[in-house]
């Protein structure tokens, strides 16, 4: 017996969403991750630009470069300023966010995407590592039938107005804190 053919849905107006995921809790990049696959399984062309994550390996760098030529990968970080450790001043932290608005703006306005990721731009906000004009700015470049998410915690107010879907990741309990280190393919 054959398996009848899965129904794909099409909605009857094409729109370009903002889509948000904040909160305390974990699995912001992770959901971000998921829009990546799902997208790249309708052939969709992705852009993921990590403004946070850029001095440690993580397999979600290899993940997505089996997602290939759809999704691609832009690690512009320094890792997570002023914890874990994290050896970089401040000012470069700043200047390499500030590099990623600039990539983040030109991938925008190329033409080539329909999805485009700004992994940790709330985190890199409230940091004042970017500012909130230039979050708004990508907001308003974005074309009409272009996808924008945004991850990381907390997001501005701003942000969250203007956005078509919002989803806060609440932490309700997480193994670290019971002494449990990072685990691969869960935590990294």
């Amino acid at each position: 017996m054959e398996t009848p053919p899965l129904q794909c849905l099409e909605p009857k107006t094409k729109t370009g969403l903002v889509v948000v995921m904040t909160g305390d809790g974990k699995g912001k990049t992770t959901s971000a991750l998921g829009i990546c696959v799902r997208a790249a399984g309708y052939g969709m062309k992705v852009c993921f630009i990590q403004f946070m994550k850029g001095d440690m390996y993580s397999g979600e760098i290899d993940g997505i470069k089996r997602l290939a030529p759809n999704v691609e990968l832009n690690r512009t970080g320094k890792g997570f300023c002023g914890i874990m450790g994290n050896p970089y001043p401040y000012e470069e932290h700043r200047a390499n966010a500030q590099e990623a608005v600039k990539l983040a703006r030109e991938k925008t306005l190329s033409g080539n995407y329909d999805i485009i990721i700004l992994d940790e731009i709330n985190n890199a906000c409230h940091l004042r590592l970017v500012d909130l004009a230039q979050v708004l700015e990508l907001l308003d470049l974005k074309p009409p039938l272009v996808h924008m998410a945004l991850t990381g915690r907390n997001a501005p107010q701003e942000v969250i107005d203007r956005a078509d879907t919002v989803s806060e990741i609440r932490d309700i309990k997480h193994a670290y804190r019971r002494g449990i280190e990072p685990q691969k393919g869960i935590d990294y």
